[in-house]
């Protein structure tokens, strides 16, 4: 994986595919390249590092006027980081290109028989074996249409695949293919774009076409086509885009995961929007096809999702059993699906995932829905796998976050999740007074926010004294802890220090060994009720000489006379917007941190935007 990109029509290819790799840049990579087909070569430049390297490479040594080609941003899980592995890759002899997100999981099995029959290969990756398959087949049957071959060779292949392949005997024609790895088709005028993102295309055409689980079309300037193995030709669905290309420009911001810190107030107002009843005492989803009595049945709730989603779910899990005392499992997607986890007849399944395309989530969706189980989504993106694939779910409306390390996302989950809590708790036990205040809290929402992001400043001068420092621990209670847990792994992702998180109070059962005057500890310490119990483990940490950070919420004095550095957030919040004023000064400071340290922030090492391998 990750990135994949392609032009069928009058135009110039190859501006076209740079100029779609640099939009999908945002997924995370190691490498790029492109292929363009001109008076039957396939011609191609690859490069390790940067699409603007590739760009620059284009620029100096590859003026082709082709005006059909695929492109390639590659995240590397077979082969190590080298332009002989990055992608496009190429059939023994020349003749077909692919690109390839996913896993070949049978490739060794594949490439010992292509091995036999005379193919060579010339990379370490799985999915050079997809190229020498379509010839295979195309050898063995040269008649056939160019989206037979390319069925008749996934017939072979195990694990999961996003491909788009092109042949010197396919002139006009990108055939692609579809199983656990997104792809799109971009419609325009006399003109087709593929990709595994809109962002890729989003410049050129508002009109997409989504094509689901073991789909292959062919796609040629005026028309396209999609089959399966087992429906023949299918009929699609024309989805139009949502969001501006301007979405994808930093404007007056430094870095994407900045100006994603910084949208959060109209994030967090976008996820809200027009989900509000009109007594002003609960929320609305129309997306959850749920009765009143169904919601009263409901006898447990179970959240899977992954990395920061993972987090969101767990704050719900908080709001969900104090206010509507639901019995909340949280499950990594990633484990769910292996273990023979025992779930009530009434339990009611949300899947979590800010691309919809993530594989675990998807799993984890498609197990619960084998024992039959409902099960409900919550994504950011429009038309993803989930959206499609669930019985009914919420969309974040976040808007496009270009940083690998989610913020935006983040938050807006958080939001609709405490929305969640006061929807089910209103659908059972809480009376309308207390709806009433919830919903004010919510309300006030993005302004508190705003209030907040003006520690932007201070934080910066905190950040400042401890980017250096090589050891943080974060510690919260009860709702506080997930976000602990976020905060640590901000830091992780960005800036690569090492970040654990802890509940406060089992500190002591192991982890205060890690404790010297090296370490800083950062206390998530804004529940006023847990105020002395907190402050009892601030001098624990103090007494062995570490550094102490605390956020807080009110005007106490303990605070000033035992902690190093006070971060003051808004006082009196209530509970359910807590969790979601105190993760941003974590945002905020592993953000300072990573730049003080000159880390790539928006694309750091080793991460992809969406992780579509298991």
């Amino acid at each position: 994986m990750c990135g994949i990109i392609g032009y069928v029509g009058q135009k110039q290819a190859e501006t076209i595919l740079v100029d779609g790799l640099k939009r999908l840049e945002y997924r995370g990579y190691d490498s790029a390249g492109i292929t363009i087909l001109e008076d039957g070569n396939l011609c191609t430049v690859k490069c390790v590092g940067k699409v603007n390297e590739l760009a620059q490479k284009v620029r100096n040594d590859f003026p082709h006027s082709g005006t059909i080609g695929i492109g390639h941003t590659r995240w590397a899980t077979h082969g190590n980081v080298s332009e002989k592995n990055a992608h496009p890759h190429f059939s023994d002899g020349g003749n077909f290109a692919i690109v390839h997100n996913g896993i070949i999981e049978n490739y060794l099995h594949i490439k010992a028989f292509l091995t036999e029959k005379q193919y060579h290969f010339y990379s370490e990756t799985d999915s050079e074996v997809l190229a020498n398959l379509i010839d295979y087949h195309h050898k063995k049957e040269p008649f056939l249409s160019f989206s037979v071959i390319l069925q008749k060779s996934l017939l072979h292949v195990e694990g999961t695949y996003g491909i788009a392949a092109i042949g010197k005997m396919f002139p006009d024609e990108i055939v692609v293919a579809r199983k656990s790895s997104p792809l799109l088709i971009g419609l325009g005028d006399g003109e087709n774009i593929i990709a595994s993102d809109v962002s890729a295309v989003a410049r050129y055409t508002k009109r997409v076409v989504y094509l689901n689980d073991g789909e292959i079309a062919s796609v040629r300037p005026d028309n396209f086509s999609v089959t399966t193995s087992y429906e023949g030709t299918v009929n699609t669905v024309c989805h139009e885009l949502d969001w501006e290309i301007r979405d994808t420009e930093l404007g007056d911001y430094t870095h994407y995961m900045q100006k994603e810190i910084f949208e959060q107030p109209i994030s967090i107002e976008n996820a809200m929007r027009g989900r509000f009843t009109e007594d002003g005492s609960s929320t609305k989803f129309g997306g959850l096809p749920l009765s009143p009595q169904e919601v009263h049945a409901i006898e447990r709730l179970l959240f899977c999702a992954c990395g920061t989603a993972y987090h969101a779910c767990l704050v719900g899990k908080y709001l969900i059993e104090k206010y509507a005392r639901i019995p909340v499992d949280v499950e990594y997607a990633s484990e769910f699906r292996y273990r023979n986890a025992p779930l009530q007849s009434n339990t009611l399944v949300f899947v979590v995932s800010q691309s919809g395309e993530t594989i675990d989530t998807l799993a984890a969706l498609e197990e619960a829905r084998r024992k039959g189980y409902p099960v409900m989504g919550i994504t950011n993106t429009v038309g993803s796998t989930i959206a499609r694939a669930t019985d009914g779910g919420i969309y974040q409306h976040a808007g496009l976050e270009v940083g690998v390390a989610s913020t935006k996302a983040f938050t807006s989950q958080l939001t609709i999740l405490s929305m969640l809590a006061l929807f089910f708790a209103r659908g059972r036990d809480m009376d309308d007074f207390a709806g009433q205040q919830y919903v004010h809290a919510l309300k006030s929402l993005p302004g508190t926010i705003n209030e907040t992001l003006k520690l932007d400043a201070q934080i910066r001068s905190i950040a400042e004294q401890y980017c250096n420092y090589e050891r943080f621990l974060f510690l919260g209670r009860q709702a506080m802890y997930p976000i602990a847990m976020e905060g640590a792994l901000k830091l992780k992702e960005i800036t690569y220090v090492h970040g654990e998180a802890f509940p406060t109070a089992e500190m002591k059962h192991g982890p205060i060994a890690l404790i010297s005057d090296q370490s800083v500890c950062i206390f998530i310490a804004t529940q006023r009720e847990l105020a002395e119990k907190t402050m009892s483990n601030i001098q624990e940490v103090k007494a062995r000489g570490a550094k102490v950070i605390a956020i807080v919420n009110d005007e106490s004095p303990i605070w000033e006379s035992s902690c190093d550095e006070i971060i003051r957030i808004a006082g009196g919040c209530h509970p359910g917007i807590n969790p979601i004023i105190s993760v941003i000064p974590l945002q905020l400071f592993a953000y300072h941190m990573a730049v003080l340290r000159n880390c790539d922030v928006d694309r750091p090492r080793n991460l992809a935007k969406s992780v579509t391998v298991e």
